[in-house]
C-alpha cells in the first residue's frame, strides 16, 4: 500500500530541505533521499559564502531575498547562521570591470592589500569589494530546515533511491527504495541526478550539466586574520578564505562531469597550492582534507524552478549551479508559493517565476 502525500520531494540537499521546510504545515510532504544521510553530496561541500554580487541578475535578486530571510531568522535565534565576511575580487583592470556587478564596488590597490596583506602586490592591478557578503553556517542551516520540516510532520526517508515514477490519473506514483508513495506533485530536487530522475519519470530532460568544483582545507605558515575577505581571482582561477587558523582554497574549476560522488583529480590541489604560494605569502604547508562537489547548471546558467511544460505535477527545482545555498531560502519561498498556487498574476513573484520557469525558451537539448 502506497503512502499518500500532496508533495513528494526527491533530493535531500539544501534545495529539497529548504523547500520541505517552506511547505511544512501547509500540505502533506515526504522527502526522499537516495543516500543514507541528508546533504551527502554537493550540499556538504559548499564554500559557505553568500555573495549578492555573484551570478546573473535573477540569482543576485534571490540572494538578496535569502539574506533578508536569514537576517530575520538570526534576529530571534540563539545561534546565527550568518557571519559578516566581505568578498573581494582581484585581477587586471579589464577582467575585474567585466566581472564586477551588482553590490560590488571598485577599490584601490592599496585598500585591497590592507584587507588582505597576504596578497602579492604584483599579482593584481585592480580589485572590487562586496561588503554585503556573508559567511554561512551551512550545517546549522541544513539541520534547521530538517528540524522545522520534521516537527511539522514532513516524512524524511533516507536510503531510498527513486527507481520508478509514473503519472497515474491525477497524480504520481513513486517507488523509492522499498517505499511506495503517491502524490499530486513530484519535486525534482535531485541535483546532479535531476535529468536522470526526469528520464525515470518519463519526462523529457532539460540538458542539465554537472560541473566539478574542488575545494581543500590547508595548513599555512601565516594564518589569515579572521576579518580577511573571501578573495577570488577575476579570471576564476582560484579563491581562498580563512577557516579558523587554516585556509579554504579552490581552483574554481568547471569541468563537465556525469552525476557521481566526485573526488579530486590527482594533482589539481597541488597545482593550486603552487599558484597560491606564488601570489600570496600564506605559505601553504600541507592539505588537511580535500573534496569535489558537482554544480549542476542549465544551458543559460540560471536555476530551473517551476512545473514542467508537458508533465502535469512534475516540478523542477534544479540547476542551481554554484548558487545553491545563497539562493536557497528565496527559491524555496518562491517554489512553495508556486506549488501551493498562491503566486498572484503580474506580481514581482510571478515575474521572477517566469525568469526561472522550466518553460522559458527552449532549454531542452
Amino acid at each position: 500500500m502506497a503512502s499518500n502525500y500532496d508533495v513528494v520531494i526527491v533530493g535531500g540537499g539544501i534545495a529539497g530541505l529548504s523547500l520541505a521546510s517552506a511547505l511544512a504545515g501547509k500540505c502533506t510532504v515526504a522527502l526522499v533521499e537516495a543516500e543514507q544521510s541528508l546533504a551527502f553530496h554537493t550540499s556538504s561541500r559548499s564554500a559557505r559564502q553568500l555573495i549578492p554580487s555573484y551570478g546573473p541578475a535573477v540569482v543576485q535578486e534571490l540572494t538578496v531575498r535569502t539574506l533578508e530571510l536569514l537576517h530575520e531568522r538570526d534576529g530571534t535565534a540563539a545561534e546565527p547562521v550568518l557571519t559578516p565576511r566581505a568578498f573581494m575580487m582581484v585581477g587586471d583592470d579589464v577582467t575585474v570591470r567585466a566581472e564586477a556587478s551588482g553590490n560590488m564596488l571598485p577599490i584601490s590597490h592599496a585598500e585591497a592589500l590592507r584587507l588582505c596583506p597576504a596578497l602579492n602586490p604584483d599579482s593584481f592591478t585592480a580589485a572590487g569589494l562586496d561588503t554585503g557578503s556573508f559567511g554561512c553556517d551551512a550545517p546549522l542551516l541544513l539541520e534547521e530546515h530538517r528540524r522545522i520540516a520534521e516537527t511539522a510532520g514532513v516524512d524524511i526517508i533516507t536510503g531510498a533511491r527513486v527507481h520508478s515514477a509514473q503519472r497515474l490519473g491525477s497524480g504520481w506514483q513513486v517507488g523509492a527504495g522499498t517505499e511506495g508513495l503517491q502524490s499530486g506533485v513530484v519535486v525534482n530536487a535531485a541535483g546532479a541526478w535531476a535529468d536522470e530522475l526526469a528520464v525515470i519519470s518519463g519526462v523529457e530532460k532539460l540538458g542539465l550539466q554537472p560541473y566539478r568544483r574542488t575545494g581543500a582545507i590547508v595548513n599555512v605558515e601565516r594564518p589569515l586574520p579572521p576579518e580577511t575577505p573571501m578573495v577570488c581571482a577575476a579570471d576564476e582561477s582560484f579563491y581562498f578564505r580563512p577557516e579558523g587558523n587554516q585556509v579554504l582554497i579552490s581552483p574554481s574549476e568547471a569541468v563537465p562531469s556525469g552525476p557521481e560522488d566526485a573526488r579530486p583529480y590527482p594533482g589539481d590541489v597541488e597545482k593550486l597550492i603552487a599558484t597560491l604560494n606564488d601570489v600570496t605569502s600564506m605559505g601553504i604547508r600541507s592539505v588537511d582534507r580535500a573534496w569535489t562537489g558537482l554544480r549542476t547548471e542549465a544551458a543559460d546558467a540560471i536555476p530551473v524552478v517551476g512545473f514542467d511544460a508537458e508533465a502535469p505535477g512534475f516540478f523542477w527545482l534544479a540547476g542551481q549551479g554554484g548558487y545553491g545555498f545563497q539562493t536557497s531560502s528565496g527559491i524555496a519561498e518562491l517554489a512553495a508559493a508556486l506549488i501551493l498556487g498562491t503566486v498572484q498574476p503580474d506580481s514581482p513573484e510571478s515575474r521572477t517565476a517566469e525568469r526561472l520557469a522550466a518553460t522559458r525558451w527552449s532549454i531542452r537539448r
